[in-house]
């Protein structure tokens, strides 16, 4: 895998097992169980999932900055990866 596409890759993996409710007010809830804490809201399902995107590139920019240890998506491990990177 080239390592340029290494992190898009790693979320298109992780977008691919989230998880969405619509909630009593009807907007909507999306969360990737696999990633703790990663969650977000939307008054849309094409909004909760924009944001979800953006709060898991965060996230995963976070936890490779702090040297989290992420978890292994699609085969891809991120730290890992980082590390080889750098």
């Amino acid at each position: 895998m080239a390592p340029q596409y290494v992190l898009s890759d790693y979320v298109q993996q992780a977008m691919a097992q989230a998880v969405y409710d619509k909630l009593e007010d009807e907007t909507f809830v999306g969360r990737i169980p696999c990633c703790p804490g990663v969650v977000a809201f939307g008054t849309t399902l094409m909004e909760c999932e924009r944001e979800l995107r953006s709060t898991l590139e965060d996230w995963i920019w976070l936890g490779l900055r702090l040297g989290h240890r992420l978890p292994v998506i699609g085969g891809i491990d991120l730290l890992e990866e980082w590390v080889s990177l750098g």
